[in-house]
């Protein structure tokens, strides 16, 4: 009887290793019910000799070759569809979208600036306006227009022609003089320049003449326009042949009559010089047709690019710190601009007049900049801290916590959000987006914003963010009790 028992279960052991074989990319199931079976025949036929347990350890080997075989295969195939093409081209175009975005964004900066300057007379004229007051602007302008006088001015001539009454006048001013006559005239006529430059009668010369030198400056960095104010070696100048008859006729009143006789004398003074614009025209050209549409462009690739890429929080926030340090780039460029500037005037222009224009200029420039940068920095600020990182989780982290103490401060003092707690938590993030949908499109609409702009608008959507964090308060759901269910 026992042979026949052992003859029994090798048959049926045997049977259900082949079903395994056999089944073994069937699926688990299979290998489950040869299992089951296998240890039921075990548990039936406890030491039936050394027969059966050879062939039950047959039978494992084959079963964990056939598993192992199976994971093999899914893991291979896996691989293979990890990353598929599709994914891939994706990928591509989403950094290469996000790396137009960069190389657009300095473009649109510089093109924005000369959008400003060149289309936009009113913008022109605030940017050149300041110099008007500027000591330095000042000082150059008096010794150009002292020079141009005295020029003209024959000292023995003048002792002669001038009538007998009006001698013992010229006498008393020229005395507070020191030196011989003719220094000491030169001194009086420079500072009678300084106090007609200080007064509001040049302010207003200043800002008059450099409107109607505007169409110069269009023609300087396009190639267009015309205007009184002539365009000579590629220098943008403003005549101030008002100024010296200015000073002419209070020359004359202060009893040098002979100044009246002086002939038309036209001396100048240059905002911009730039030798080699002709060579740039074209693409200074270029960026004026497409200032006011190149930020809308890189917006877009912006937008493109995170759109496509895998990881999007990740793709904005790349994007963000590439448009901050591409914006950064461009102030620093502006900045060692302006030593190769001041390095190549020629040795008779004032340094410090120089630097004055060169920086009154550029001011809206380096805003822009500063704009730019900023917007980037905060946008690619707030989606790290929206993503899962220990650092960000850290800090929202005490972002809740504050407010839920706040909360319950205002809850002890019995102050209760109402209907309004559970509007706001039900529309919390159509409130948010439109927050942002809202400061985007004043930052858009905004004329020539700068970086304190974009900062108070960020400073807003916080604040909205905070107002949504507190007032949004889940709708409480029933609990029923032990003795209610019973």
């Amino acid at each position: 009887m026992t042979t026949g028992a052992d003859g029994e279960d090798a048959a049926e052991r045997a049977e259900s290793a082949g079903e395994s074989v056999s089944g073994g990319n069937a699926g688990a199931e299979p290998e489950s019910r040869s299992a089951s079976a296998k240890r039921s025949d075990s548990a039936k036929h406890g030491n039936s000799g050394n027969s059966g347990n050879g062939g039950s350890e047959a039978v494992d080997r084959a079963e964990l070759a056939a598993l192992r075989a199976r994971v093999a295969e899914l893991e291979s195939a896996g691989a293979t569809k990890a990353t598929p093409k599709k994914h891939r081209l994706r990928s591509f175009f989403s950094a290469l979208l996000i790396f137009l975005a960069w190389v657009l964004a300095p473009l649109s900066v510089v093109a924005t600036w000369s959008a400003g300057i060149v289309g936009d007379t009113s913008r022109y004229v605030d940017t050149v306006s300041p110099l008007a007051t500027d000591p330095d602007i000042q000082a150059a302008t008096a010794n150009r227009v002292t020079t141009a006088i005295m020029s003209q001015l024959d000292i023995a001539t003048l002792a002669q022609e001038v009538a007998p009454d009006d001698r013992p006048r010229l006498e008393q001013l020229l005395q507070k003089a020191s030196g011989p006559i003719t220094g000491a005239l030169t001194s009086f006529v420079h500072d009678r320049t300084l106090n007609i430059l200080a007064s509001d009668w040049f302010a207003t010369f200043w800002d008059n003449a450099n409107r109607a030198a505007h169409a110069s400056v269009n023609k300087l960095l396009t190639g267009e326009g015309g205007g009184a104010v002539q365009v000579q070696n590629g220098a943008v100048t403003v005549d101030l042949a008002p100024l010296v008859d200015r000073v002419k006729t209070e020359l004359v009143a202060d009893g040098i009559t002979v100044a009246d006789k002086l002939p038309e004398v036209h001396t100048s003074f240059t905002i911009m010089q730039a030798d080699n614009i002709g060579k740039y025209r074209t693409w200074f050209r270029l960026l004026q047709i497409v200032g006011n549409w190149l930020p809308f462009i890189a917006l877009a690739c912006v937008a493109g690019g995170v759109l496509l890429a895998r990881d999007r929080r990740r793709a904005l926030v790349v994007a963000g710190l590439g448009v901050f340090v591409a914006a950064g780039l461009v102030g620093i460029g502006v900045r060692l601009g302006r030593t190769f500037y001041l390095g190549a005037l020629p040795a008779d222009v004032s340094q410090a007049a120089a630097s004055s224009v060169y920086d009154t200029m550029s001011r809206f420039l380096i805003t822009t900049c500063r704009t730019t940068a900023v917007l980037g920095l905060l946008v690619g600020l707030a989606a790290w801290l929206s993503g899962p990182s220990r650092p960000a989780v850290i800090v929202r982290g005490f972002w809740h916590v504050g407010i839920d103490a706040t909360r319950q401060f205002a809850d002890g003092l019995g102050m209760k959000t109402g209907p309004v707690g559970g509007f706001v938590y039900r529309y919390r993030p159509w409130i948010t987006w439109g927050a942002v949908l809202i400061a985007g499109v004043a930052l858009a609409l905004w004329h020539y914003p700068t970086g304190l702009v974009v900062f108070w608008l960020a400073i807003a959507c916080v604040a909205v963010l905070v107002l949504v964090e507190f007032f949004a308060e889940a709708p409480r759901t029933k609990t029923t009790r032990p003795s209610e269910s019973r």
